[in-house]
Parts: C-alpha cells; sequence; structure tokens
C-alpha cells in the first residue's frame, strides 16, 4: 500500500534539488530569499523537541486539559486534513513520472489545486460508476454502524471486498476519524439530491452536475466563513477576504498573477499546521472507550489489533459511529449533555482540539508503516520535506509581507500552556535558538508558523487569568499564506461560488435556507442535515 503513504513520492527524491522537484507538481510562491537553516542533526534535534513524550497519565475525561483550543473543536481537525487531500488530490501522480515537462503543461488543466471536492467525486459517475449509486446521481454509502442513538442512519465508507475504501481519495481512509467525516460528506451530497429533487425544485430534471455544484457551493463558503476565522486570526483574515465574496488583492508576489499549481509554501509548510492539533487520544461515542489515533506497530512489525486505535486503511468496528456531539457543537445554546439518554454514562460535550502550537503529541513519534516510514516521526518528516524544497525561512517570508519578524529569543518552542501546567520540564517553552544555534534568523518556515501562532496570540490576547485559556489562531505569515491561497485557488476555479455569473449580476450564492440556522452555514450545520433522517430507503 505504498501508494497510500503521505508524500511517498516526494520521499523517494527528497535528495534532489528544489528545480528537479517543484516543476509539473508544484510551484514556488516566493524565490530568491533566505533559505532556512537545514543542517541535517539540527533538524532532528528540533523535531525531538517538537514532539511530546508518552504521558504517563493522560488528562482524564471531564477534566480541563489545557492543551485543548478553547474555540476550536476536534471536528475542525479533521476538516483541514479532509481539506487538504481535496486540494492536493492528484490522479495524474503516477502518468506524471513518465512526462517530459512538455507534456507535463499539456496536463495543468487535467488537475489543478481547487477546493472541488476530487476527493469525493473522483472523476464522476461515468469514469467511476462504483462510487455512485445506480441513478449515477446520489453517492454510494456503506455499511450501516451503530454506536449513536441520534443517527440511526450511521454509515460507513464504501469498501470492496478486501477492505479497501471505494472513495475518489484513499487517504481519506487514512484514521477512522476523517473516514467518517468523508461519509459524512456523501450523505451530506445525498440530501441536497433529495432537496433538488422535490417538485418545486428541479423535480425529476435532477441532475449529478447541479448537485454536485449545490454541493461545491455550500462547502466553499464554508469553509471561508467557518473554517479560516477558526484557525486565523481576525486582522490578518480581514485583510485577505474583507467579505466572502471579494477577496483583496493577493500581497504574496507569486499569487499576484493567479494560481495555476499548488505552492510549496502552503502544501509543505502553512497548512501542515493541523498535526499539532491532533489529540492523542478521542472518544468516538458513549459505548467505546477512548482510542489513540495511532500505535506504534508490534515489533514483529504487524499492525496493532483493528479495535486498538484509530488508524485506518481497515474496516471501521461496526459499533464505531462517531457521535459528533464529541467533536462539534451541534445544537447552539443547549447543553449536549442534556439531549442524551437518560442512561448515558458518559456527558456529550465537544473535545477540543489541541493548540496550534510547536508541540506534536506523542502517537505522531512513531508513525504506523502503513502512514509513513524512515523517519516515522512526524515533525522530522516535515522539516526534511521543507528542507528538500528549499523553503526560505519564516523571517524572509514576514520580510516579504512586511510584517517585523519575532526575535530569535522569543520563537518559542513547546507547548502553548501557562508554566504552572507543565507537568514535564521537556514540555516547557524554549528559545528556538536553544535547540540549535544555526536557526538564529533562519527558522524553518512550519516551524516559524507554529510558534508565529502561540507568540501572536498571546501578545495580542486580552487579559486573562492563565495564557492556557488564550485560544491560539494563525499569525500574520502563516494566516496570510493560507488565506491568500485559499482566495488564489477560489478565484482560479471558473466553477467556484466566487466565479458564478449571479455574483457578477449582484446576486451572490447564498446557502439553502433549510440548510441554514440563523442565517449561517457551517460545518455543524453541514453535520446537522447529513444526519436528518433519509426520506426514502436506499
Amino acid at each position: 500500500m505504498t501508494e497510500l503513504f503521505h508524500g511517498s513520492w516526494w520521499y523517494h527524491r527528497q535528495e534532489q534539488k528544489p528545480e528537479e522537484l517543484i516543476p509539473g507538481r508544484f510551484t514556488q510562491l516566493l524565490t530568491g530569499l533566505d533559505i532556512a537553516h537545514s543542517d541535517g542533526r539540527d533538524l532532528e534535534l528540533l523535531a525531538e523537541a517538537m514532539t511530546a513524550d508518552q504521558e504517563e497519565e493522560p488528562t482524564r475525561e471531564g477534566e480541563p486539559d489545557p492543551e485543548e483550543d478553547s474555540e476550536i473543536t476536534a471536528a475542525y481537525t479533521y476538516l483541514g486534513q479532509f481539506v487538504d487531500h481535496d486540494l492536493t488530490f492528484d490522479p495524474t501522480s503516477t502518468l506524471r513520472e513518465f512526462l517530459n515537462p512538455e507534456q507535463i503543461a499539456g496536463l495543468k488543466d487535467y488537475r489543478t489545486p481547487r477546493l472541488d471536492l476530487d476527493n469525493l467525486y473522483g472523476r464522476g459517475p461515468d469514469d467511476q460508476p462504483y462510487l455512485y449509486d445506480k441513478d449515477g446521481i446520489r453517492m454510494l454509502l456503506g455499511e450501516r454502524m451503530s454506536g449513536n442513538p441520534f443517527d440511526p442512519d450511521a454509515r460507513q465508507i464504501p469498501r470492496g471486498p478486501s477492505g479497501r475504501a471505494l472513495i475518489g481519495d484513499p487517504r481519506n481512509d487514512e484514521n477512522r476519524i476523517v473516514a467518517q467525516l468523508h461519509a459524512i460528506f456523501l450523505r451530506f451530497h445525498n440530501q441536497v439530491a433529495d432537496y433538488l429533487a422535490r417538485p418545486e425544485h428541479m423535480g425529476e430534471d435532477v441532475t449529478f452536475d447541479a448537485v454536485r455544484k449545490q454541493v461545491r457551493w455550500h462547502y466553499q463558503l464554508m469553509l471561508v466563513k467557518d473554517f479560516l476565522p477558526k484557525i486565523i486570526n481576525g486582522d490578518t483574515l480581514g485583510k485577505v477576504f474583507p467579505n466572502a465574496y471579494h477577496p483583496a488583492a493577493p500581497r504574496l508576489p507569486g499569487l499576484q498573477n493567479g494560481l495555476t499549481f499548488m505552492p510549496v509554501e502552503f502544501s509543505v509548510a502553512a497548512f501542515r499546521f493541523g498535526h499539532s492539533m491532533v489529540r492523542p487520544l478521542y472518544r468516538l461515542n458513549t459505548t467505546v472507550e477512548r482510542r489513540p489515533i495511532f500505535l506504534r506497530d508490534r515489533d514483529d512489525g504487524d499492525p496493532v489489533d483493528d479495535a486498538a486505535d484509530l488508524g485506518g486503511f481497515r474496516p471501521i468496528p461496526s459499533d464505531w459511529a462517531i457521535d459528533w456531539q464529541f467533536f462539534i457543537d451541534l445544537k447552539p445554546g443547549t447543553e449536549p449533555g442534556d439531549i442524551g439518554p437518560m442512561y448515558d454514562p458518559i456527558k456529550r460535550k465537544p473535545q477540543g482540539a489541541y493548540k496550534i502550537d510547536t508541540s506534536l503529541v506523542s502517537p505522531l513519534r512513531f508513525l504506523p508503516k502503513r502512514i509513513a516510514t524512515d523517519p516515522s516521526i512526524l515533525a522530522l518528516r516535515n522539516l526534511k520535506r521543507g528542507r528538500a524544497f528549499g523553503l526560505a525561512s519564516g523571517q524572509a517570508v514576514a520580510e516579504v509581507l512586511g510584517e517585523q519578524p519575532i526575535d530569535d529569543e522569543d520563537l518559542m518552542i513547546g507547548k502553548a500552556i501557562d508554566e504552572k501546567d507543565i507537568k514535564d520540564k521537556k514540555d516547557g517553552q524554549r528559545p528556538i535558538v536553544d535547540i540549535a544555534k544555526g536557526f538564529a534568523g533562519r527558522a524553518p518556515l512550519w516551524a516559524y508558523i507554529l510558534s508565529e501562532a502561540q507568540v501572536t496570540s498571546w501578545r495580542n490576547a486580552r487579559r486573562r487569568a492563565s495564557k492556557s485559556d488564550i485560544p491560539i489562531k494563525l499569525g500574520p505569515v502563516g494566516g496570510t499564506i493560507v488565506a491568500e491561497v485559499f482566495a488564489a485557488v477560489l478565484k482560479a476555479d471558473p466553477t467556484s461560488y466566487l466565479c458564478t455569473d449571479e455574483l457578477r449580476d449582484g446576486q451572490p450564492f447564498t446557502p439553502i435556507p433549510e440548510f441554514t440556522r440563523n442565517e449561517t452555514f457551517g460545518l455543524a450545520e453541514l453535520i446537522e442535515v447529513a444526519l436528518r433522517p433519509l426520506p426514502r430507503t436506499r
């Protein structure tokens, strides 16, 4: 299953020069800048400092966890992973190995970075009919699941006889949370299809293209109005999206003439902020004990037992249906615990995402072999990838954006929590130059962006009792790269909600009223629509 490894194409070619890696797959927004410090041993030391040790006693359920973000719930971690797979899904990847640059250029319209849900739809019902229901309009759903009493229609993602997922992008089976989020999107598509098939709308004239267009536009607008505000500080986001329909002109030089390929500053650094949001343990529903996101493979090299962790690329136990009330607040203004049956022993409360900071949880130290190998430590993979692509330092990017670079002594590595909440000295904050002097003024872009998030969030916070209570969001460098790439992707896509004839005529796309809550549509509303009882038997 090596074709499923994250970055497997890159990792076998990491010794190549950036100019040999980038053409045909990526673009570089910022060239001619000071390159980040990339001594191999120093990167190993930094990766070690950025990865937490296994806790002897995890924080008990119901007790305050200082590593949780107070404003971002766990569902957004996996929405970010889903979006990453959407932007980077590349069905031509194998073919490109055998093409020259001229032939690749001819393919650029076949696969460009778009927020078009091709990780959900694949190549469409004509080319991949096994992903679709018999009508060629609705998505095929997997086997039924149990475990969530509020969702009797809970489903697996579809699987073939071998257990392999039958989905647009196999990476969405990487863990059992993103797999079930994928299933939510399948069901949301089908709910849109049922809505449009009503006699008062399109009726029998409903088409797959019409349904897909509506799903894409709801998804894109949700990302701009819900996802980005969750992860980027308001001042930075407001400079890019003064409103959701008219993004500002980009400040990043490489985006000023549009976007064709995925920028490495985004895919290799900025959008990897989500790795720091991963929790070590998750509760899926009231009947299944918390499980780690990944467990290390056994000493004989075989994977752990199917029910031991949340690792993917295998069927999900049938009683592991996610109760989404543990991942996001589905009922604004209502205590989740008041909704559930009286006999439930666990109070339904959304688990918080871990903060965007320079500390990754211990399960990401030993990724299973089905995910990644040599090295298995995720932080080191990210740092070495940045070196392979010759990324500019975080300080250099800050200067291009007209931002004051963070001083070396203030560029902190460690958990974004108050000193009183630190259990182990290793997890305490320390300047990046204390790890290696070579990082002075030349911090790796990924590490800089994560540190910038915690430093600027603390600086800009209103007075609070503890730093542990301060929510962390991407700052000027990380937030600008993420937001401007999103804007550029949407503007470059002639099928996006930003490029509709209606918007040009002064009638911007708005979500289906029946799908909104108080005229808003975000991830919670998308999940709520997907969970509605099915109007007919499938």
